[in-house]
């Protein structure tokens, strides 16, 4: 089965295509039952009308292909509740040759154009830059945020902040000279003395004509480009340097988390609520050192947090500063704004604090070491371009995602850049995964890429499938189905309030048969979902060991559904449908997910937050990098990630998401080196260099944010890059080396991991 084709035509990917009818039975499959989701994906099939979703009254799912209808009475059956329902005046024209659109076959998705009783605000960035910097990198950065300023279109609102020892706010509405209001970075404020410091009342609820709230002074702050670009250009082109005086051996007092506690503030009191995409955009060069948030003292005696400080508790502003950005995200939340941010350091900033306040919030993240690393400019650019069909990065905001589940399954919960929603349903699992407890989220901000991978539970007993059985046979379906239908409310780009509504179903077996229950077993998707649920886990948990849990689910799953004779390791073998799972929990465990050794917390932070973003074909990449090989006796080829992979006349390109690799093996970089491609004869050898370098452009071009590109040769400094991510099938420790290429580890090869997957996998 092509699950990839199911992902381009609905948008979504499940861990278990096929389902048993018990919970005794869903428990043995030690993989939770997954849906992972993407709400926003460019679907080339999918209609958009113009009026309104037609509801059950029971469990208020929406119309959809799988619905039976009556023509003749005007009723149609819901599938997920059995509920009957009337159709509304409007589809009494209805027949077997005059079909509404989410009557067709082929569309299970469809998205719905909503009415709207109030026009959208247009949409606002407000940036808070940090200015503790030497002159060389503010200046690459106002650059930057000058540039990507001027793609904007005239009617979206901006707004400046700048924070050093001291919080500065930007009146862009006063035009006669530059007019700013200043907050003590080390003073503890309340959002209601944020908002009366600056003049500006709580957002009122009731919207006045042009979706601005009455009575509030938002245009002070956060104006129309058109009318404020001189203005701000003006006061980026004068931003100094922070003046407070820092000792030479002291850290910058920078106050990082009262300027995001006063932009939060400053949304939240000027714009109207649920009815406008609005982003604070950070972009901050160092830790916070002052105030509310700090990361570490002034002093550089003292040493920023590491993961071993974090285990041991040994990180005296952590829990504080952690506890702190969650009630900014909560306050972002309330009000449906985003918060991303780009570090430019080559020290830690704090993103691991922020952490909960960019991922509740759909926020994204961008990590360079310097505001002239292409990484920053290019990101922070593409940030903003808009290529005639999606508007900037497809960017939609204030949206709700709700799961309406059929009989026998409840929803655990949802791993994901989104925030619990109060919505009490008997859908409720007990047990709960992620931001359980309910069947709906909140998701501030989201775009095309954008996934969330939804659990659930079967609650079924051993009895359910003769009675689904039977339903069946009266519905005269061939086989028992179940169906799941997610529904996403958001406020497209283009300020329409949109529906997107999706109907899938899946088929349930007696759980017994374990041939059939693995043909539906999706491994790639089983994959990322047991990445997202061990970041989770590590996260949350204190005492949790990532790589032990992997193990026992992994050996549990051969286990359940390998082919073998008790006790005998040779006899062991795995049906196709589950072949690669091993290695892909191989390179997992070896992955930035779960090894910290070598990483800052804000490192780990980062690629945690990319992995809760991504749809399942990215995060593979994540998980297990691809490698590509370049020669002269053919074209590309995929190759095993494997350190016998490096030959003398190979060229390696490795694509490892966060990075890519260009590998040039030893006779190639010597030849390089010797210039022989700039020699006439040599052409072939050239075009054979220059291949790899544009397929590496091609993948940096389409991605978001810009992969880190490291060009490097056989035995270079850099080939650690690829090193690291190989299998290490020849060692030092080996007897008879496999390969040219030595990797110095003490890491266990994947035939060695996968000798004692089978020893365990067959014990009695």
């Amino acid at each position: 089965m092509d699950f990839s084709q199911l992902e381009d035509t609905d948008g979504i990917r499940m861990t278990w295509n096929i389902w048993p009818t018990s919970k005794v039975e869903a428990t043995k499959c030690v993989i939770p039952f997954a849906a992972i989701y993407s709400p926003t994906k460019r679907l080339p099939n999918m209609p958009v009308v113009t009026y309104e979703p037609v509801p059950c009254k029971q469990c208020n799912a929406f119309l959809n292909p799988y619905a039976r209808v009556d023509f003749f009475s005007k009723v149609w059956t819901c599938p997920l509740c059995m509920c009957r329902n009337h159709f509304p005046p409007q589809y009494q024209g209805v027949n077997e040759n005059n079909l509404p659109a989410e009557l067709y076959p082929s569309y299970c998705t469809i998205e719905y154009t909503l009415n709207r009783t109030v026009p959208p605000h247009p949409p606002v960035y407000l940036f808070v830059i940090d200015t503790c910097l030497p002159e060389d990198e503010l200046a690459a950065c106002k650059t930057a945020v000058m540039q990507a300023i001027s793609t904007l279109p005239e009617y979206v609102h901006v707004g400046l902040i700048t924070f050093g020892r001291h919080v500065h706010v930007y009146e862009l509405g006063f035009t006669e000279c530059s007019k700013v209001y200043v907050f003590r970075g080390a003073k503890e404020f309340t959002t209601q003395q944020i908002v009366e410091q600056l003049g500006a009342r709580a957002a009122p609820q009731r919207p006045g004509p042009n979706g601005a709230p009455v009575g509030a002074s938002p245009r002070r702050f956060l104006m129309p480009l058109g009318e404020a670009e001189f203005t701000l250009t003006t006061a980026l082109e004068e931003l100094q340097k922070d003046a407070y005086p820092v000792g030479s051996l002291q850290r910058p007092l920078r106050c990082t988390g009262t300027a995001l506690q006063v932009a939060t503030a400053l949304l939240g009191s000027a714009l109207p609520l649920g009815n406008c995409q609005a982003r604070i955009i950070a972009i901050v060069g160092g830790a916070c050192t002052e105030g509310q948030g700090m990361v570490v003292g002034s002093e550089l005696t003292e040493q920023i947090r590491s993961h071993k400080d974090l285990a041991k508790d040994a990180a005296p502003y952590f829990r504080k500063s952690k506890k702190f950005y969650e009630s900014i995200a909560n306050e972002l939340v309330q009000h449906g704004h985003t918060l991303d941010v780009f570090t430019c350091s080559l020290d830690q900033i704090g993103l691991a604090e922020m952490r909960e306040a960019v991922l509740v919030t759909g926020g994204l993240v961008v990590q360079a070491d310097t505001y002239n690393n292409p990484i920053f400019k290019e990101s922070l650019k593409r940030f903003f371009y808009k290529d005639g069909e999606e508007g900037f990065l497809g960017i939609t905001s204030n949206a709700t995602l709700e799961v309406i589940p059929s009989k026998d399954i409840k929803v655990a919960g949802m791993l994901g850049s989104a925030a619990r929603m109060e919505k009490k349903s008997p859908n409720i699992a007990d047990t709960e995964i992620g931001v359980g407890g309910t069947t709906m989220w909140k998701i501030c901000g989201m775009d095309t890429e954008s996934s969330f991978a939804v659990a659930f539970e079967i609650t079924g007993n051993s009895g359910s499938g003769a009675e689904s059985q039977a339903q069946a046979s009266m519905s005269g379906m061939a086989a028992p189905q179940l169906f799941l239908q997610f529904v996403t409310k958001y406020l497209h780009w283009t300020g329409e309030l949109r529906c997107r509504v999706t109907t899938v179903t899946r088929r349930w077996v007696d759980g017994t048969n374990a041939a059939e229950l693995i043909s539906g077993f999706d491994q790639e998707a089983a994959a990322v979902f047991m990445a997202r649920l061990a970041s989770h886990k590590m996260e949350q948990e204190e005492e949790f060991d990532a790589t032990r849990w992997l193990d026992r689910a992994l050996i549990r799953l051969a286990s359940r559904f390998g082919d073998f004779r008790k006790d005998d390791p040779a006899s062991f073998n795995l049906r196709p449908e589950l072949s690669f799972y091993p290695q892909f929990m191989f390179n997992l465990r070896r992955s930035q997910f779960v090894q910290v050794f070598g990483n800052s917390p804000d490192e780990t932070a980062c690629f945690r937050l990319l992995l809760f973003r991504v749809p399942v074909p990215d995060a593979m990449v994540m998980i297990q990098p691809q490698l590509t090989a370049y020669h002269f006796n053919g074209p590309p080829e995929p190759v095993l990630l494997d350190v016998q992979s490096i030959l003398p006349e190979r060229i390696l390109l490795m694509d490892a998401y966060f990075y890519v690799v260009i590998f040039h093996g030893q006779t190639m970089a010597a030849w390089k080196k010797a210039g022989y491609h700039l020699q006439q004869e040599h052409a072939a050898f050239a075009q054979l260099l220059q291949a790899p370098q544009e397929e590496a452009k091609d993948i940096l071009m389409r991605r978001f944010p810009l992969p880190r590109l490291v060009d490097c040769d056989y035995q270079g400094s850099q080939a650690r890059f690829l090193l690291v991510k190989l299998n290490p099938s020849s060692t030092h420790a080996s007897t008879m080396p496999t390969s040219a290429e030595v990797i110095n580890t003490d890491d266990v090869s994947l035939a060695t991991f996968t000798e004692h997957l089978k020893r365990l996998a067959v014990q009695s």
